[in-house]
């Protein structure tokens, strides 16, 4: 990975401008491809000890996220005492702070299944006024029993 560590590819933030190369589409992908692994393996990273320091997070962020980490980590009164400190600072006192808060940045926490949203079924009955073509509505297939004998019916795919 050259100097990067596994933690800057999951902190990458979308910059047209970057060059990086990296499109939101393409973020969109690796985050939702971490989280399924995070799920398949039972991955729960405040379990196994992660926490937001200077060195993997507090430091290589704005002042607007690690205020923004505050808040959802140790409430808004807890923002305000380092709201005024100078970045190094603010990054030193946020780790302090958020060490035993459980508190993870927005692309290391597992998506709640819960708020992910589920298209449902008209209530109406009716569908969104395009009907299926014929060949994927399945209306009027016949059912072709295994056993055919007839073979002008199977065709052979080469």
């Amino acid at each position: 990975m050259g100097g990067t560590s596994v933690i800057d590819h999951f902190l990458e933030v979308f910059n047209p401008f970057s060059g990086s190369g990296i499109s939101q589409h393409s973020l969109d992908m690796r985050l939702g491809q971490a989280d399924r692994l995070a799920r398949a393996t039972g991955l729960d990273m405040i379990e196994i000890g992660w926490r937001p320091t200077v060195g993997n997070y507090l430091g290589r962020v704005t002042k607007p996220r690690i205020l923004q980490a505050m808040r959802e980590g140790a409430g808004e009164q807890a923002a305000q005492l380092i709201d005024h400190l100078k970045k190094a600072d603010m990054a030193k006192e946020a780790e302090r702070l958020l060490a035993d808060a459980g508190w993870l940045p927005e692309p290391m926490r597992l998506v709640d299944e819960a708020d992910v949203p589920v298209a449902e079924p008209d209530a109406g009955g009716g569908d969104d006024g395009e009907a299926l073509p014929d060949f994927l509505a399945g209306d009027d297939e016949e059912e072709v029993s295994p056993d055919v004998e007839d073979e002008s019916q199977l065709v052979a795919a080469e």
